[in-house]
């Protein structure tokens, strides 16, 4: 994601931006740039690629001096990388950096052309904030951003300088994190505790539609109607290297809560008018329509988001879809015409596997559509159409938030589809939108409400030599992920099982405290999972569930009950997800493990 630092001291501004930067590369970016104050005018730095890259350029055309400014490493959400596209953005008066999504900034736009402002050099909805600060800009910075808040719909955190309030930083954020740091004599503002704690530990949350105002090396703060506020200074505890992993003890776990701002990144651009609408990826509603099967191909945690995927296109859009392992792709011949859509999903975008399924299917004259989190990468460079999953980098090898995001491009793509084929309509679709578009606050209230419980039980699995996940449908589907999740950080065994198949076979296996988990959050098919839980129990398992808060699930069948938020049905592995990598987590914790780290394992797999 996008990372905002700013600052205004005694120091060289370029040597700290550019270090402060440096701190929040793990975000990940593809573009950086900075703007200082320098003989009181703004000089701008910036360019497409590495922080490297910026200094490089910085070293041939000049390298602005002076004690103020802001910088900023973008991760493309409107407009490719580019030179033009990285920030700062710049109106007349006015330079910005920014974090987030404007989820109306074409209606901005607009009416900025319509007002005569259309100089326009950007695709990005960044250059529409600062042109609009700088229309309603009055010589009142405050009064300035308040009226720029007021239009603004989505989530931001913006850094913000004007041409005639020389040597300050006006900073302010909606939903977006962003911190002020207080040092002796010099302040910063910074996306995350890691890019200034090299230089202090004391700072300040910036809370809702906050302003601060850094002015001579200090720091005010206001509210958007001009009080002027008190705000408690804070201390971190961290050093360096664990202050990258924002006070986590592990990038997994920090991960993990990453995937609120995860999800609602990837789906707020590619929603308008309530309804998604996936054309700026390549995807129109005419070839959604034309496609008579799909195929989803993938690998690990990626290949279980197509399962879930396939589950929903095919109960929705009442499409063929078909989910391949990407490594047994090639090798069964497969049928492709082209009126196939086949959707290649990985995080990385360079897994080997998923490579060569992409030129087979480009070969046999299918249409190809990546599902990538790296922008750049040879499946997003190759593909026909690509959706960028905009995750940001994982940094543990274990798939948390990229697997989140994954699945609500997969919901995006069903809706989508199933409009476009006439299977729902508008307020249908319009209606499951909305319920996606809710997912981030539910995703964060489960983390926190679940956190306690699957700590606890995770102390009951260590000593597990094996163990069995069961589901029906989508929560089969789900168990697979749940399974490979628990198995690659704990070193457990663990299978994924459908829950009907128990009785062919499997049950065979159970044996006295041996955990089963059963996810059983589908409604339609719980009296059927009860059973099959109630089976494995009275063969003396233990048993530990995962279903909604309102779920008639007795003692008889569950020795431990994982309750979380109910809603719609088929959007509840982006809930159930969450216990499931918990559960992992503590799991490896507990066993001593290293958790970001697992052995054998690499995070992006480009060997066949």
């Amino acid at each position: 994601m996008c990372g905002i630092v700013g600052y205004v001291g005694y120091r060289d501004c370029t040597d700290v931006l550019v270090s402060a930067l440096t701190k929040l590369e793990y975000r990940g970016y593809d573009s950086a740039g900075i703007a200082v104050f320098e003989n009181g005018k703004i000089a701008v730095a910036k360019t497409q690629g590495r922080l490297s890259d910026l200094t490089n350029k910085m070293e041939t055309e000049g390298k602005p001096h002076g004690h103020a400014g802001i910088g900023h490493t973008r991760w493309a959400t409107h407009g490719e990388p580019s030179d033009i596209n990285s920030h700062p953005h710049s109106g007349r008066r006015v330079t910005i950096v920014h974090n987030g999504i404007i989820e109306n900034y074409k209606q901005l736009k607009q009416f900025l052309i319509d007002n005569e402002r259309d100089e326009f050099l950007s695709d990005t909805d960044t250059e529409v904030v600062a042109q609009l600060l700088d229309f309603y800009y009055d010589g009142n910075p405050i009064r300035c951003i308040r009226k720029t808040l007021h239009e603004l719909r989505g989530s931001f955190a913006l850094g913000i300088i004007f041409s005639d309030r020389p040597e300050t930083v006006y900073a302010v954020r909606c939903e977006s994190p962003l911190i002020v740091a207080q040092g002796q004599g010099e302040v910063f503002i910074a996306s995350d505790v890691p890019a200034v704690i090299k230089y202090t530990k004391d700072y300040y949350l910036l809370e809702q539609e906050e302003i601060a105002v850094l002015k001579n090396g200090a720091v005010q703060f206001c509210s958007l109607h001009g009080r002027m506020l008190e705000k408690e200074l804070l201390t971190a505890d961290w050093d360096e290297d664990s202050a990258e992993k924002g006070g986590y003890p592990h990038y997994m776990l920090k991960e993990i809560h990453e995937q609120p701002t995860a999800v609602k990144t990837t789906i707020t651009p590619r929603i308008e008018d309530g309804l998604p609408n996936l054309s700026e990826c390549g995807i129109t509603v005419d070839s959604l329509r034309s496609f008579r099967h799909i195929f989803i191909v993938a690998c690990g945690t990626a290949m279980h988001a197509g399962m879930v995927g396939k589950y929903v296109m095919e109960k929705l859009a009442r499409v063929s879809v078909t989910v391949d392992i990407a490594s047994e792709f090639r090798y069964r011949d497969p049928l492709l015409t082209e009126n196939d859509l086949v959707i290649i999903i990985s995080q990385s975008g360079e897994t080997a596997d998923s490579k060569a399924a992409l030129n087979l299917a480009k070969k046999r004259g299918a249409k190809t559509l990546a599902v990538v989190n790296v922008k750049g990468s040879s499946i997003a460079r190759e593909a026909d159409m690509v959706v960028y999953t905009h995750a940001g980098p994982e940094i543990a090898v274990a798939s948390t938030k990229a697997y989140m995001v994954q699945l609500s491009v997969m919901y995006l793509i069903a809706f989508e589809m199933a409009f476009a084929k006439g299977k729902i309509d508008k307020e249908t679709c319009r209606a499951l939108t909305a319920e996606l578009v809710s997912m981030p606050q539910v995703i964060d209230d489960t983390i926190h409400h679940v956190l306690d419980i699957c700590q606890y039980i995770s102390t009951r699995l260590i000593s597990a030599e094996s163990l069995l996940y069961i589901g029906r449908g989508l929560d089969y589907a789900l168990s697979m992920e749940g399974s490979l999740k628990l198995k690659e950080i704990s070193y457990i065994h663990s299978e994924s099982y459908a829950a009907g198949e128990l009785k062919h076979g499997t049950i065979s296996l159970i044996t006295d405290g041996m955990p089963v988990i059963a996810i059983a959050t589908q409604n339609t098919l719980l009296e059927k999972t009860v059973s099959n839980i109630r089976e494995v129990k009275a063969r003396g398992a233990m048993t530990i569930v995962i279903c909604d808060e309102k779920a008639e699930i007795g003692v008889d069948a569950a020795d431990y009950l994982i309750r979380i938020p109910k809603i719609n049905e088929m959007l509840m592995p982006m809930v159930a997800t969450v216990p499931m990598q918990l559960l992992a987590y503590y799991t490896s914790v507990n066993k001593g493990n290293d958790v970001d780290k697992p052995r054998n394992l690499a995070k992006s797999v480009t060997v066949e």
